[in-house]
């Protein structure tokens, strides 16, 4: 259901940088770039699975992580939520909560947090 979610950057260039490093992780690989000034950056599997797009304010404002906003990327295994959060924490990103069980431990979540350069919250998650 989901096609694509944006998160805006102030410094496209660093953002990017830090994208390509943490999806390469994550199974994801840029798909397309707009040629403008915002250049809006496509990531993921593949065109026909959602994507996630990074790139600077539509309205040329400056970007700001909104409170309760956050991208939740799912993972293959436990293990490459390790991956990713360590790859994000390695790039300069923030934790804002390791590796581990989240709720009943039936339902099998398994998830890390953290923020990217501008502050964006992201989720990597397992369930299973």
């Amino acid at each position: 259901m989901i096609g694509y979610a944006t998160l805006g950057t102030n410094d496209i260039d660093a953002a990017l940088t830090f994208y390509d490093a943490l999806l390469a992780t994550a199974g994801g690989k840029r798909l397309m770039q707009m040629p403008d000034d915002r250049k809006l950056t496509f990531y993921g599997a593949g065109a026909a699975k959602p994507m996630l797009v990074i790139g600077k304010p539509y309205d040329g404002q400056a970007a700001t992580a909104g409170n309760g906003t956050m991208v939740a990327l799912a993972a293959d295994s436990r293990a490459q939520v390790d991956q990713v959060h360590a790859k994000a924490i390695e790039l300069g990103g923030a934790d804002e909560g390791a590796p581990g069980i989240r709720g009943p431990e039936d339902m099998g979540f398994y998830g890390a947090y953290f923020r990217d350069l501008d502050g964006n919250k992201l989720c990597v998650f397992k369930m299973g």
